[in-house]
């Protein structure tokens, strides 16, 4: 894959939103791969926690917004929970907003 199309994957994804963090899954560090192969996209994702409420909500999300990228004509989620979701996973970018609103991460 090239680097322009990983590219606008992670822009597309960015548009889903954690409904309770306020945090896109890719900044949010939920997005641990991307392959896509003749039009057919693997996903390797995970979330804040195994019995997130949302959970259902995001992975539909992720995979609308993927279908978005014309290069993609078919998405494969796989959900992991290995390695576990921390705050540490969250861009640098985001910890700082979250710092300076007086989260500790």
């Amino acid at each position: 894959m090239t680097e322009e199309l990983e590219a606008a994957l992670r822009d597309a994804l960015r548009e889903v939103e954690d409904p309770e963090l306020g945090i896109n899954v890719v900044d949010l560090g939920l997005i641990y791969g991307l392959e896509l192969e003749d039009g057919k996209l693997r996903i390797t994702m995970t979330l804040t926690s195994p019995g997130c409420p949302h959970g259902r909500l995001l992975l539909d999300q992720v995979k609308a917004a993927a279908l978005t990228v014309p290069e993609v004509e078919a998405v494969e989620l796989k959900l992991t929970f290995t390695p576990f979701w921390t705050p540490e996973k969250i861009s640098e970018e985001y910890k700082e907003i979250l710092r300076w609103s007086g989260y500790k991460v």
